[in-house]
């Protein structure tokens, strides 16, 4: 090795979540949550309630395509907390931001700016 070359660490790895089955970071243990799910669906339906074979294959299969309709619509290729803001904005309405709701100004606030822009000449 050349002692003239400087040697740095750059980390590379840790700036990527990873990928597994085509899903992006930690998004594939929501699919296996809701594989297991869907078998213990199933075999309550079949054991415990004795309910037909397609029937409980159909109902297992609902819990395995919410969780990926999940991760497809909003967490798969979405900026991180893109689910939990839309929660919050259907559960809460619009949050705080640049622009603020109209007659949230001053009660001397009439929408109008203080100084006005100059003319361009004609």
């Amino acid at each position: 090795m050349n002692p003239e070359l400087r040697f740095t660490d750059t980390n590379a790895g840790t700036d990527s979540g990873g990928r597994t089955w085509g899903m992006e970071g930690n998004l594939v243990w929501w699919l296996i949550a809701g594989m297991g799910s869907g078998i213990a669906v199933f075999f309550i339906l079949i054991t415990v309630l004795k309910a037909g074979l397609l029937l409980s294959v159909f109902l297992a299969l609902i819990p395995v395509v919410l969780v990926l309709l999940y991760i497809l619509m909003f967490r798969q290729g979405k900026p991180p907390g893109y689910d939990r803001d839309l929660a919050e904005l259907a559960t809460r309405g619009r949050g705080f931001g640049d622009e603020p709701a109209p007659g949230d100004g001053m009660p001397w606030d009439d929408g109008e700016p203080i100084v006005e822009s100059p003319k361009a000449p004609r």
